[in-house]
């Protein structure tokens, strides 16, 4: 596995961090929606909050990690990129960040990758096995430290596996967030989804917006959702 990913307005090392760069990130980084003031939650590499400052350039960027080789990695990313004085990389849960009375209710946009693996075997992985496991972050954790976090009309956007779904719209309705988009992701034509991109505010949407994306064509090509969606991004 290569420690560099090149994009075309910054680069991503991934040697310290446990979860290396992924389509899921991008994904999500590519799709999510902004504001002002942007939460990263896990950024692991920095990838998703460099892609976020990209895409929205007036934007002020919070990454937060738990895992120590994982900030020190998405600074030396974030340093490196043209997006630096726009983005700082803080070393706190998401849970102890909104326990902070100045945060609560800062945050026009919150993204984040979360850890997915709620009842599988443990990689042997430190790293990798705290970014990867719901153990240090549940979905319950997740939301209610978001409802807390979020201005009154931003939006939560995440990316998670489609067998995940259902637990995580429970936690939603829970810690009232309510679905405002969703997109659910296939990896090549005829398979079912395995990836769903969805997004979430404090108010109800009057009609929640469906889509449905594919990555690779037939031939395994990019298909042409998939090229429009990263075409600012990936370098071919």
């Amino acid at each position: 596995m290569k420690n560099e990913f090149r994009f075309k307005q910054f680069a991503v090392q991934q040697d310290l961090c446990g979860m290396k760069v992924g389509t899921d990130g991008v994904l999500l980084g590519a799709w999510a929606q902004g504001g002002w003031q942007v939460l990263d939650v896990g950024t692991g590499t920095g990838l998703i909050a460099l892609m976020m400052a990209q895409r929205f350039n007036r934007a002020q960027i919070l990454a937060i990690d738990l895992e120590s080789g994982a900030c020190q990695q998405a600074r030396i990313n974030v340093d490196a990129s043209a997006f630096r004085h726009r983005v700082q990389v803080e070393e706190v849960s998401v849970q102890h960040l909104s326990q902070r009375r100045e945060m609560q209710g800062t945050f026009d946009a919150v993204v984040s990758n979360p850890p997915f693996f709620v009842r599988s075997l443990k990689s042997q992985s430190a790293a990798r096995m705290l970014a990867r496991h719901t153990d240090t972050l549940s979905y319950a954790d997740l939301f209610r430290s978001v409802s807390l976090l979020l201005t009154a009309r931003g939006e939560f956007s995440a990316v998670i596996p489609t067998d995940s779904l259902d637990d995580f719209l429970s936690e939603s309705c829970i810690h009232g967030l309510f679905l405002h988009r969703r997109c659910l992701v296939k990896t090549t034509e005829g398979k079912m989804p395995k990836r769903c991109l969805v997004a979430f505010g404090k108010e109800p949407a009057t009609t929640v917006e469906e889509n449905e994306g594919c990555l690779l064509a037939a031939d395994g090509e990019k298909t042409e959702w998939y090229r429009s969606l990263t075409n600012d991004f990936y370098l071919k």
